[in-house]
């Protein structure tokens, strides 16, 4: 289609196009995230999609564009696993094959919803730019038709229907926070932004251990990451789109980078607060919402996914009650006399913690009338909780010591 395609003209028809397959995601006042920044933040919940995620957009609009002859031949994609539904659903929906590369650490929630829209699924690579090149391979050897996940302009397009709905619906928005991966949503999310209102503030988000985007913008030019570490899986890129590049370098106001830690901790405010699940990628820009340095504006986060598995969420619900100091582990010693459990368990009882697991072990010392040792597992509200706890035994001569742990507690 060429460089023409990041056009207004161009936007209006994907809106249009796509509204066949998306499901209409209001966007979403959070009065808690509002009160955290002091800003009027809303969300928008992509992760409501049908297949979970934005991706369905440029996969769909792409799709429609191709001619009967390209579909025949059938798609070919890579991906972590968003597009790889979208490009599956996209051809179920016109009548095509799909045949999808994903990465062989994809969690097997994404490859079993791929496989259901009647994909064929390929684990190739540890990571997506492994996957993509042995995908680019198979286009070639077998003739499939190849849509790349984010540097096709016709692709940004569609995911830059996005930004459409959010300015119909919030005309006064002054900043969109958009997660990059290799950089298809923020490409159409920018572009369509500014041409709408040229006033908008568009951020982008990148986990700090896969900031390729910010590398590249830095270089002036498209580099490559020598490696990725990230659990948001879904923007675990090393090198952003040639083709979308300038788009950014010209429409993209700002990158902000965000620790892993911060997003386990965004996964359960977003839960507990919205009774939304978003995938780690999803989360990005609800992280980010603290590292924004403004007040009173109206700011649109866009959760871009909420395809999650249960094994990971429930490690990242773990992680994040530790963190906030919600579970913590102490280890106490007391002489290995009758009763003794009964009055630490009562001290912490009448504090209001909640022991959710007990170790004793009789053998921490060749004197057991000295010391057994207790590593008691406790619920508690929060750090100023966990602070009375840990005095409370301490001034009950329990002589408490905190114990450090970074693995999920095996409860």
């Amino acid at each position: 289609m060429g460089a023409e395609s990041l056009t207004l003209e161009k936007f209006e028809e994907a809106s249009e196009i796509v509204t066949k397959v998306t499901s209409e995601t209001k966007l979403v006042y959070s009065e808690y995230f509002s009160g955290q920044t002091g800003n009027k933040v809303y969300l928008k919940p992509e992760n409501m999609q049908y297949t979970g995620a934005y991706k369905i957009r440029g996969a769909y609009y792409k799709t429609s564009l191709l001619t009967d002859e390209e579909r025949a031949k059938g798609l070919i994609t890579a991906s972590a696993g968003n597009h790889a539904q979208g490009v599956a659903y996209a051809a179920k929906m016109f009548g095509c094959k799909a045949v999808i590369v994903m990465p062989a650490s994809t969690p097997l929630m994404k490859v079993n919803r791929t496989k259901s829209y009647g994909a064929d699924v390929i684990l190739h690579g540890s990571v997506y730019d492994e996957a993509c090149e042995y995908a680019l391979q198979l286009a070639q050897e077998k003739g499939y038709t190849f849509i790349h996940p984010f540097d096709d302009l016709d692709v940004a397009t569609g995911q830059g229907t996005i930004a459409m709905e959010i300015v119909k619906e919030l005309p006064t928005v002054d900043y969109i926070l958009v997660p990059i991966g290799g950089g298809g949503l923020c490409t159409g999310v920018a572009t369509l932004a500014k041409l709408l209102n040229p006033n908008i503030r568009v951020i982008g988000v990148e986990p700090a251990n896969a900031a390729c985007m910010q590398a590249s913008l830095k270089a002036g030019k498209v580099v490559t990451l020598p490696s990725v570490s990230t659990i948001a899986d879904g923007t675990a890129v090393k090198t952003p789109g040639e083709k979308i590049f300038p788009y950014v370098q010209k429409n993209l106001d700002d990158i902000i980078t965000v620790e892993d830690e911060e997003l386990i901790v965004a996964f359960l405010d977003l839960m507990e607060n919205h009774k939304m699940v978003a995938e780690n990628s999803g989360l990005l820009t609800i992280a980010a919402l603290k590292h924004l340095n403004v007040k009173k504006k109206k700011v649109v986060s866009i959760i871009s996914g909420g395809n999650m598995d249960v094994i990971t969420m429930a490690s990242v619900v773990q992680h994040g009650l530790i963190q906030r100091d919600r579970i913590f582990t102490v280890s106490v010693l007391l002489p290995d006399q009758p009763g003794q459990l009964v009055k630490v368990a009562s001290l912490i009882a009448d504090l209001q913690g909640n022991v959710i697991k007990l170790d004793h072990n009789q053998f921490i010392s060749i004197n057991r009338n000295a010391a057994v040792e207790l590593r008691i597992t406790i619920e508690a509200f929060g750090t100023e909780h966990k602070k009375q706890i840990v005095d409370a035994l301490a001034q009950n001569g329990f002589n408490p010591e905190l114990v450090r742990t970074n693995s999920t507690y095996n409860l």
